[in-house]
């Protein structure tokens, strides 16, 4: 799964839904009001995020997808703040088209002693009209030019109707590109020839009319709903129990995933999150089964956060871990600590490799580095660039990932025995600290380039270098990435 995870990076994910603004209102409620039994609530502070489609798109973005979110919104104040909230997110691109005649969609949260006692929303449902449905399906049409694949967020906000959806199925299937749905909608008729669809217990039980009460009467409605739409795969999302994956093909065989023992906090936008990882791992070539594990951890890790919450790379790899059982955090080591362990491993007449860099966006050319120097010798240090250190050399806006993130992605990799973070520039004071015998480096560099060889050789020890991978860069990466917001388009 760690693999899959590696390749989120390389993603390109079109979003189209109902997009909303998530606000929550926090404060306190201890005393109950004398006009009426209801409590009074003192207002202490407030916050917003993205929600419904949007919330999908920034955990795409969070996890290293690039996205290209399509929707809906008003003119007023919550359109400006979701408009702001997004500006923000690297690796995102939003077209928003305007509708004059609507609201943005707003949920309100008043939250009173980390508990919700209220929720108020200003939204509309009817149908996107004529000309802001045209927009929708331009924008739609032009976000299918660079996308693998096609994530329908579907809240029944008005998106999702007869005017856009099927025309926007349509464009999917003559660019042969995978749609998955998060669907809202009871009649699952207009969802027909989606790839996979989404449902939750609940929204399976209402389009089946099956209880859903255990494994047999989930696979069972999702088999009738599969057979109904005609897609591949019926993945239904059980809360506490987890989620079903049901294949339409000949010899699948359902499966269920277990729910991630967690303390729930807020449950909201958890299914965005499961929709969005859902997504990255299939179109980063993971089968069914890995991509519906990743998005059930994803969603456990999200209920454990306050709020509409996105996901990031170091927690996904830490949940993938703890759920694997090989969580290491004993890998990430300081540099004195990183000395004692390599003095120890020479006492046992260890061979001891260190290889260095910022390892920013991880990359093929990163695993095949870390892998070549497995092979030199008996104990490999990873020594990493800190995020100072990055930007010293990088410039600004590097590091993409932080130095916490960088180590925890890098601990992770099997084989790797220590990880730690230098401030510096270069790593030499780090090489005479540890005294390996092996370093391994990019072929990019000459043997005498190599920071510390000159050291190591005088001890006897000798520097590896390691051809580099063609095409593979994290320079390159970004530059694909090609991150900013896009633009809003107005109508009528």
């Amino acid at each position: 799964m760690l693999e899959t995870i590696f390749a989120f990076s390389g993603t390109r994910i079109a979003v189209l839904g109902d997009v909303m603004l998530d606000r929550y209102v926090l404060g306190e409620a201890t005393r109950i009001s004398p006009e009426a039994p209801i409590p009074v609530f003192r207002i202490v502070n407030e916050r917003s995020m993205p929600g419904g489609a949007a919330n999908v798109a920034c955990n795409v973005a969070a996890l290293g997808g690039k996205v290209h979110l399509v929707g809906l919104i008003g003119n007023d104040a919550a359109a400006a703040k979701l408009e702001q909230a997004l500006s923000g997110v690297s690796g995102l691109e939003a077209t928003l088209v305007c509708d004059q005649k609507r609201p943005t969609t707003l949920k309100t949260r008043y939250v009173a002693q980390g508990q919700q006692l209220l929720r108020v929303d200003n939204e509309s449902t009817v149908p996107a009209p004529g000309i802001p449905a045209h927009a929708l399906i331009e924008a739609v049409e032009a976000a299918l030019a660079a996308a693998q694949t096609l994530v329908l967020s579907d809240y029944a906000k008005g998106v999702l109707g007869p005017l856009v959806l099927p025309r926007v199925l349509e464009f999917a299937r003559e660019r042969g590109c995978r749609v998955i749905v998060d669907p809202k909608q009871i009649d699952m008729r207009c969802y027909a020839g989606v790839d996979i669809i989404t449902p939750n217990v609940i929204e399976a039980a209402k389009m089946t009319g099956l209880g859903c009460e255990d494994d047999a009467s989930v696979v069972e409605a999702a088999r009738r709903i599969g057979a109904t739409v005609g897609c591949r795969h019926v993945v239904i999302t059980r809360g506490a129990k987890g989620m079903s994956v049901v294949g339409m093909a000949s010899g699948d065989e359902p499966f269920h995933v277990s729910a991630e023992l967690r303390e729930i906090h807020d449950v909201s936008g958890a299914g965005d999150t499961a929709l969005g990882v859902l997504a990255l791992a299939l179109t980063a070539g993971a089968p069914i089964q890995i991509a519906a594990r990743l998005a059930n951890i994803a969603a456990g890790i999200a209920v454990s956060k306050p709020g509409t919450a996105t996901v990031p790379v170091e927690d996904l790899v830490t949940g993938v871990q703890r759920a694997c059982g090989r969580l290491e955090p004993e890998k990430i080591v300081g540099r004195a600590e990183a000395a004692r362990m390599a003095n120890r491993w020479r006492e046992e007449g260890r061979r001891i490799v260190f290889t260095n860099g910022c390892f920013d966006l991880l990359h093929p050319g990163h695993i095949r580095l870390i892998h070549s120097a497995l092979a030199e010798g008996d104990r490999l240090i990873v020594a990493l660039n800190s995020d100072d250190s990055v930007r010293r050399l990088k410039g600004v806006g590097r590091p993409i990932q932080s130095e916490d993130a960088r180590a925890t992605v890098i601990a992770s990799i099997q084989g790797v025995d220590a990880v730690l973070i230098f401030e510096e520039d270069t790593p030499l004071d780090v090489i005479k600290e540890l005294k390996p015998d092996v370093i391994v480096k990019g072929a990019d560099y000459t043997e005498d380039e190599v920071v510390g060889a000159g050291f190591v050789r005088s001890s006897g020890g000798r520097v590896v270098l390691v051809a580099l991978e063609a095409g593979h860069s994290t320079t390159s990466a970004i530059a694909r990435a090609g991150y900013g917001l896009g633009s809003k388009v107005k109508t009528d």
